[in-house]
């Protein structure tokens, strides 16, 4: 038995790399938060502050800020859970999609929310994981994707609303672009296998 043979006997399966990254993730976001309480919040000024030359520096670190507790809580579970189904297909597939929707979100934003505002929080990636995972079926022609969008949308397709304004102090902005980042990706992400 060769090396490279005994390497891949011994490979995580692909669902517990999937696990250990969105898990990893989500303390990441636990461990920032927690940075932010004991500096007084300040890092929240790191978010998308759109049209504004510092607020450029919000698409790179806007999503993994939240406003609070709260605002991370109700992100954690849908992190969870949807980074999991993106990235058991493919880890690097996954982080790959990941960064198209990052990037559309926050550009997204910095061009078209609201002047004097700042906008965080990882619902963006939330958003464009929901739609990469609903749509992406589409382009692979996979049962498995197909019935697994059909799901989501079954079971989630009203959050979708929230890309629509209405909630004051949400950003919609953020959910939108994110959305739109996750169609983007799941187009140009494609499976070869």
């Amino acid at each position: 038995m060769s090396a490279i043979t005994r390497r891949r006997d011994r490979a995580r399966p692909a669902w517990v790399a999937a696990a250990m990254v969105s898990g990893a993730f989500v303390v990441l976001l636990y461990v920032i938060e927690l940075v932010d309480v004991i500096l007084d919040n300040r890092l929240d000024g790191l978010g998308v502050e759109p049209r504004s030359a510092d607020g450029l520096w919000g698409v790179a670190f806007a999503p993994l800020l939240h406003g609070s507790w709260t605002h991370l809580e109700a992100n954690t579970v849908p992190a969870l859970i949807l980074f999991f189904l993106v990235l058991v297909s493919g880890i690097s597939r996954g982080l790959e999609a990941t960064a198209v929707i990052w990037l559309v979100g926050g550009v997204g934003v910095w061009l078209f929310a609201g002047t004097n505002s700042i906008h965080l929080g990882a619902s963006v990636l939330i958003f464009g994981w929901l739609v990469y995972l609903m749509v992406r079926g589409i382009w692979t022609r996979k049962i498995g994707q197909i019935l697994l969008g059909l799901v989501l949308v079954l079971l989630y397709g009203t959050l979708l609303l929230g890309v629509l304004p209405g909630q004051p102090g949400v950003s919609w902005q953020g959910h939108l672009f994110g959305a739109l980042g996750g169609g983007l990706a799941a187009w140009l992400i494609k499976f070869d296998d």
